[in-house]
């Protein structure tokens, strides 16, 4: 009888027992074709075009004249006599500014009312011994699949006084129930010998959350606040139907100038019909403030989702 080898007879491995016996390194290990890279360096080019060449329009726009965007059918690109006139026009008339530090103070403000509001009830929602957890925690989820719509809303806002007030403007959209399960999943990764310790030691679920959760969280909150900025910052749909013309904030002020083409109400009637730079330079007035702190807040964008999104 022919013996077999012992090669023959051995059992198939698989690829993570290949790999863990340093037999074959796993493929995102691999260094990568030429051609790969080429491919992927040409996609990133593509993918950096499509995202600035718009940006970079709009503010060479801003900074041309109108007779030179009239010789250009609208866009320009390398402007050859580059003028600051557009941003002059709209800050000495002073709408642009007041409705500027009127969208700094909604977004500040509510962003920060928003974040307190969400840690504390995502926190609480993660506690056990909570009474009607459950219930509190689907209540806010039934908001995600149903709307209350314009008409109901306006009735409410209406019948509690809010009506030309800014809380009419944070106060319908203090909680995002998106960015409550986001930081409840967060908190509930957490090790949960943490909070059996300190309540052993004596601290209360307040001092627990302020002195053990707020430092490890800052990941998560950081993406949420940027989520609740972005939202204030750009809102402008309650403004126009809560707010008088003079207290519109920016997001308002740059629809107007934007879409309609021309000012409307007492807030910008200062103004004369704006000119296409004009345009483009209240769009990169209200760029700024974005362009600004997203770098800061960049660093903590992937973690904190996907920390707070995946569970194990």
């Amino acid at each position: 009888m022919t013996r077999l080898s012992s090669t023959a007879v051995a059992p198939r491995l698989s690829i993570r027992d290949r790999i863990r016996r340093g037999n074959e390194r796993p493929v995102w290990m691999e260094k990568p074709k030429p051609t790969t890279q080429v491919v992927k360096a040409v996609a990133l080019i593509v993918i950096c075009f499509l995202a600035i060449y718009p940006l970079f329009a709009v503010l060479a726009t801003s900074l041309s004249s109108q007779a030179e965007i009239a010789a250009n059918n609208g866009l320009v690109v390398f402007p050859k006599a580059p003028t600051l006139d557009a941003y002059r026009t709209i800050f000495s008339g002073g709408v642009v500014t007041d409705a500027l530090v009127r969208s700094l103070l909604i977004t500040v403000i509510g962003t920060t009312l928003s974040i307190a509001v969400t840690v504390a009830m995502a926190y609480g929602l993660t506690r056990r011994d909570l009474v009607g957890g459950k219930f509190f925690l689907m209540l806010a989820l039934f908001t995600m699949l149903f709307s209350p719509g314009i008409i109901p809303s306006f009735l409410m806002v209406k019948e509690m006084g809010l009506m030309n007030s800014y809380a009419a403007l944070v106060l319908p959209t203090l909680m995002s129930a998106f960015n409550l399960v986001v930081v409840r999943s967060f908190f509930m990764n957490m090790p949960q010998e943490l909070f059996e310790a300190a309540k052993i030691d004596g601290a209360g679920d307040f001092r627990i959350l302020i002195q053990m959760v707020l430092p490890l969280s800052k990941g998560v909150i950081a993406v949420v606040g940027l989520f609740y900025g972005v939202g204030y910052w750009n809102a402008f749909f309650n403004a126009m139907l809560y707010m008088d013309s003079d207290k519109w904030p920016l997001s308002m002020i740059l629809r107007q100038y934007v879409l309609l083409g021309q000012p409307m109400g007492d807030a910008v009637a200062e103004i004369a019909v704006p000119s296409q730079a004009i345009q483009m330079a209240v769009v990169v007035v209200s760029l700024i403030p974005v362009v600004i702190v997203f770098p800061f807040l960049q660093k903590f964008f992937t973690k904190g989702v996907l920390t707070g999104a995946i569970k194990g």
